[in-house]
């Protein structure tokens, strides 16, 4: 979906729909490169290739239950006992003979089942059990044979992959690249640390952006502070683009006298994707394209900078990443919003006994409602009353559960 891609010295262009934006931003990306990942740094990647299977699994017949490996009708005689971890076959049962044997053990040569020791009833070196139709036995591949595919290509590398990928006998996955990321943030007015003083703010978007990246898979490179001279501005971003697959500014997106974004695309004649969004709050979003660098401006005030943050680079992040784009959830909220039929209002939201409710504290230059929030809910232009909103998951709520829908389309 290309349809109003420009170059920043065109005119400048509507502002489009919240969900249009999001879906251009996931539509426009191509993944990035496969690279071979050991175990331990795969988590939360996403597989470019399937996994498949380097050995088979069980790797040998192997007993099921604690028990006794039996051959033949009962009575049994217990010859042997083998404990899991032996390194020998175990000697074949012929006649009606018997080992003890503990899970995971292999299993001797002419095994017909293991029988529980809960099924046994043992008496000296003797043991028997009633007719069972079940074996209690894993055969070798009965679970994964080599070269089976076990996990496709697109699925997200989650603790159980890696378990699995272990149990078949790999130590490294193929899976995509991390997108390399770089924090812009822009305000002669910000202060990093401390008590700010008149006239001064604190750097509230940095610190809640660089965490937030980090969960979404992102490699982020280093987070840089800039003033607002514009020609700085420019140098600042085009030196991010030489390394960055994504240059995130903050607070210089929109189009007053100290917005330098725009004049720093112009010098990277950069093709911009998105320049403006139909959303309240965080309409003055960005995204564009220098070669095969990406751009995302996010407003300066902290809460419309996240809403900026979950339209546009949540998206364009999981589409370098390989991963697909998050479906929105679903639900009534329990309460009356006033009429708007222009723009998609992001809202915090939380849920009760009573259903899904507004909360206070969605003002665009204040985080104190997303603190509190378990979800925000997108509400569509024109929506009334009593109809459904969608649901904006953030990864810090992804465990949380709700009676939810995961059909909602904007």
């Amino acid at each position: 979906m290309t349809v109003g891609a420009r170059h920043h010295h065109d005119c400048p262009s509507p502002p489009i729909e919240w969900a249009d934006a999001r879906r251009l931003a996931f539509e426009l990306a191509a993944p990035l490169a496969a690279e071979p990942a050991a175990l331990a740094s795969a988590v939360g990647r996403t597989l470019a290739a399937p996994m498949r299977a380097a050995v088979p699994v069980p790797g040998f017949d192997n007993a099921a239950m604690d028990g006794y490996a039996v051959h033949g009708p009962g009575p049994w005689r217990v010859v042997d006992r083998v404990l899991a971890g032996h390194l020998h076959a175990p000697p074949r049962l012929s006649g009606q003979t018997a080992v003890e044997i503990a899970t995971g053990a292999p299993v001797p040569e002419g095994t017909d089942r293991v029988v529980p020791y809960e099924a046994a009833d043992r008496t000296g070196e003797s043991v028997w059990a009633p007719p069972s139709v079940r074996e209690h036995v894993r055969r070798r591949g009965e679970y994964a044979r080599p070269e089976q595919e076990l996990v496709p290509a697109g699925s997200l590398v989650t603790p159980p992959v890696l378990g699995l990928a272990a149990s078949v006998g790999l130590d490294t996955l193929t899976v995509h690249a991390r997108p390399r990321v770089r924090l812009v943030i822009s305000g002669d007015e910000l202060v990093p640390a401390g008590t700010p003083g008149w006239g001064q703010v604190r750097d509230a978007i940095g610190p809640m952006l660089r965490p937030l990246l980090t969960c979404w898979g992102a490699d982020l490179l280093d987070s840089r502070l800039v003033g607002d001279e514009p020609e700085w501005f420019a140098a600042a971003i085009a030196d991010s683009v030489a390394d960055a697959d994504v240059t995130i500014v903050c607070g210089a997106s929109s189009v007053g006298p100290a917005d330098g974004l725009h004049h720093g695309l112009r010098r990277l004649d950069a093709t911009v994707h998105v320049d403006g969004v139909a959303c309240r709050p965080g309409h003055p979003q960005v995204l564009a394209q220098a070669g095969s660098r990406w751009i995302v401006g996010l407003p300066g005030n902290p809460f419309a900078a996240l809403v900026a943050a979950l339209t546009l680079v949540d998206p364009l992040l999981a589409a370098l990443a390989g991963a697909p784009l998050a479906e929105l959830e679903t639900a009534p909220l329990a309460e009356a919003l006033p009429p708007e039929d222009r723009r998609t209002r992001i809202v915090p939201v939380r849920w009760s006994t009573t259903g899904l409710h507004v909360i206070e504290g969605g003002q665009p230059g204040y985080l104190g409602g997303a603190a509190r929030a378990d979800a925000f809910a997108v509400v569509a232009a024109g929506w009334r009353t009593g109809g459904p909103v969608g649901l904006l998951r953030p990864p810090w709520q992804w465990v949380r559960t709700s009676p939810v829908r995961r059909d909602f389309r904007p």
